[in-house]
């Protein structure tokens, strides 16, 4: 790994990230300010942005956030959203792909990692799409969650019921790499090493 040096001294695994988060900005202030600081924190990092390509939400100000910072920004969206998602300017470089398939299986083709911010259920869909492609073996890339504000408690509670029944292997839970500030999330993330067995052996992508 390369080694570089901004405000702190930290090994550069990542050059970019995808991540997975709300047109909307929800209801409280501090989802929008988790979006502006994990934005702010890919900057100093000089980590670039992988993300669905929306102009408003949490999706425009993580957008907008590592742009103006001078990262390179791809947005991803369909075409059947782009009435819906984007309004007024965009950030960055937006490639416009034929449906949801294949925005996910191009956000994981150019990204190093993934992280998911509050959002709905494309949120939730994007999110546990790459969790299980880890679980399958297709990629080894660290997934995390940032928790603002509990917001994904009730889905981890679920997490751990899924393992306590019998339906999610012990190790494979720890896909899911979890923190409540941006920083700590990503030193979690450059330190992840996969530790579970891979359903479909052979079949992983290695990065």
């Amino acid at each position: 790994m390369e080694a570089i040096s901004t405000q702190g001294n930290y090994n550069r695994r990542f050059k970019r990230i995808c991540v997975f988060c709300g047109s909307r900005a929800g209801h409280k202030p501090l989802f929008d300010e988790a979006a502006l600081e994990l934005g702010q924190l890919l900057v100093e990092r000089k980590i670039n942005l992988v993300y669905g390509g929306g102009s408003i939400g949490l999706m425009g100000t993580i957008s907008k956030t590592v742009f103006q910072g001078g990262c390179h920004v791809l947005g991803i969206i369909p075409r059947l959203l782009l009435p819906v998602e984007i309004v007024g300017e965009t950030h960055g470089e937006v490639k416009i792909v034929a449906d949801m398939h294949q925005r996910k299986s191009e956000m994981e083709k150019h990204a190093d990692a993934f992280i998911a911010l509050p959002g709905g259920y494309g949120t939730m869909e994007e999110l546990l799409e790459m969790i299980t492609w880890s679980q399958l073996g297709i990629h080894a890339k660290p997934v995390g969650l940032l928790n603002v504000g509990g917001y994904f408690n009730s889905l981890l509670t679920l997490f751990d019921k899924g393992v306590e029944e019998g339906f999610i292997k012990r190790t494979a839970r720890d896909i899911v790499i979890l923190a409540d500030s941006a920083e700590e999330l990503l030193k979690k993330m450059e330190e992840y090493a996969p530790a579970h067995d891979t359903v479909a052996p052979g079949t992983n992508l290695g990065i």
